[in-house]
């Protein structure tokens, strides 16, 4: 080898090095939207349905008290009733954050609406669920859209004995949710 010929190979080794950081950064934020756009899907639909529990809970409240929940516990275990009811299956993750904590927008101490704690600005901006508001396609944040229930979004729930006999290890109920005598 020649004496000028080795910087040659050493700035090619460089410029391929760099061209495939290149490809790697591109396919990186690729990756990141689409898990993105697959975690606002999840969202969507989980949130749509504690919408939808909340509603419904409201709605089988006696006639003369129609009430919103005060704790997202209640929709696992209603026993304003002589047979317990369940609005909900289970407390579910936020998908954004990973975790069993959601925002509360309250009304007289009642819980009237849940939304992501989440900061991620939202790709989807069309086809959003009435339970968001119209409002939503202007979000800047996750965080801004509400699910609200909705009038006549409450969607049927199975009696309590449709449930699988799993529900009280669901693992996503929080800690002393079904911490009572039967």
């Amino acid at each position: 080898m020649r004496r000028g010929e080795g910087g040659y190979t050493y700035l090619m080794v460089l410029f391929l090095v760099a061209g495939v950081g290149l490809l790697m950064a591109g396919t990186g934020q690729t990756w990141q939207a689409r898990a993105q756009r697959e975690k606002e899907a999840e969202l969507l639909a989980v949130g749509v349905e504690m919408a939808r529990a909340l509603r419904h809970y409201h709605d089988a409240s006696p006639e003369a008290a129609k009430t919103w929940p005060a704790d997202l516990a209640v929709l696992l275990d209603d026993r304003r009733f002589p047979t317990p009811m369940r609005h909900l299956r289970r407390i579910y993750r936020d998908p954004m954050t990973g975790r069993a904590e959601w925002g509360l927008v309250r009304e007289d101490g009642r819980i009237v609406g849940i939304h992501s704690l989440s900061d991620a600005v939202p790709f989807r901006r069309a086809d959003l669920p009435p339970e968001l508001g119209e409002s939503a396609a202007e979000a800047k944040t996750v965080r801004e859209w509400v699910f609200r229930p909705s009038a006549g979004s409450a969607a049927p729930v199975p009696p309590a004995g449709a449930l699988p006999p799993d529900v009280r290890n669901a693992r996503d109920v929080p800690p002393g949710v079904f911490d009572h005598d039967d």
